[in-house]
């Protein structure tokens, strides 16, 4: 199966990219939005030479199409106008809030072939796809929140210097490959090489090919929950939703992701928390990868079977 690409318009007029793998006769979809730092291909379709394995989309798109969308500022899509100045000239260019509209104009899109449809959302795509889940009418079969940031246990700062990353919030930074193979320390050069070309070959890479710009307003979001803020409310949200971690993540933690969980006002039968054994924030990347795909795909299969 081959990887095709939409072009999907913002209410506002950003052009965004949504990538496309459809399975033979699907009548199901399934909508994924990416983190803070990583597009949509690199996270859920890195190109491994001979290896879809990594590839949660052609795991997904096994007998249902599969979309995955870049954010604005992100992969194919445009590039907010701030992140074409220096750094300094302006605050954090794309919030949940900005994020919001691209997610509508992508369920619109897919909504118009597909009657059923599954959201899944990973890291800063949990905190732009829950405030689309709790602001917007929308109806999906079911949402996953992998890897959640809602209301972290650790300090804005001490947190994000721990994880490598930016704390002063200018408009963005710049991810050089050192500084991305120390926080990743990757064991898998194959995967570590399609992620990292992915990225700097996108609209985000610099023209240098030696990184790729990282905007900031994921990490102002996240600031928020630090404060005890979160950008949504997770009460709000109406469908049912399964909230997913790794065992491990140091940036998704056990109490922010059960804190997230205990807030959802839905009934027990709607509404799961899972654990993966040993995954990390990259737990979609890792070798319990297989078990994080199963463990969505027989809960989104679940609430088919009660939909009908």
């Amino acid at each position: 199966m081959g990887v095709a690409q939409h072009e999907v318009t913002a209410d506002d007029g950003t052009t965004l990219n949504l990538w496309e793998l459809s399975a033979d006769q699907s009548d199901t979809a399934v909508l994924f939005v990416h983190g803070a730092l990583t597009c949509s291909r690199a996270l859920f379709a890195p190109p491994v030479d001979g290896d879809d394995s990594y590839s949660w989309l052609h795991a997904a798109a096994d007998d249902r199409t599969a979309f995955a969308l870049d954010i604005r500022g992100y992969g194919e899509s445009d590039l907010p106008a701030a992140l074409e100045e220096p750094p300094e000239a302006n605050g954090p260019p794309v919030r949940a809030t900005d994020a919001v509209r691209d997610i509508r104009a992508a369920v619109e899109f897919v909504s118009e072939r597909f009657e059923t449809v599954h959201f899944v959302g990973v890291s800063w795509g949990t905190i732009t796809g829950g405030t689309y889940l709790a602001e917007n009418d929308h109806d999906f079969a079911s949402a996953t929140l992998c890897a959640p940031v809602y209301k972290p246990e650790y300090e804005f700062e001490v947190g994000m210097q721990g994880f490598g990353l930016e704390t002063d919030l200018d408009a963005y930074f710049v991810e050089r490959r050192e500084e991305v193979e120390a926080r990743q320390d990757p064991d898998n050069e194959a995967l570590f090489e399609a992620v990292w070309n992915t990225q700097v070959e996108s609209n985000q890479g610099l023209e240098d090919g030696d990184g790729y710009l990282a905007q900031t307003g994921a990490l102002a979001d996240v600031r928020e929950g630090c404060e005890g803020n979160p950008v949504y409310d997770a009460s709000e949200i109406d469908c049912p939703t399964l909230v997913v971690r790794g065992s491990v993540d140091q940036v998704a933690g056990r109490g922010d992701a059960l804190a997230l969980y205990d807030e959802l006002s839905l009934p027990n039968d709607q509404k799961e928390y899972v654990e993966i054994g040993g995954g990390d924030h990259f737990v979609m990347h890792g070798a319990r990868r297989h078990t994080l795909y199963d463990v969505v795909d027989t809960y989104q299969r679940r609430h088919e079977d009660e939909a009908v």
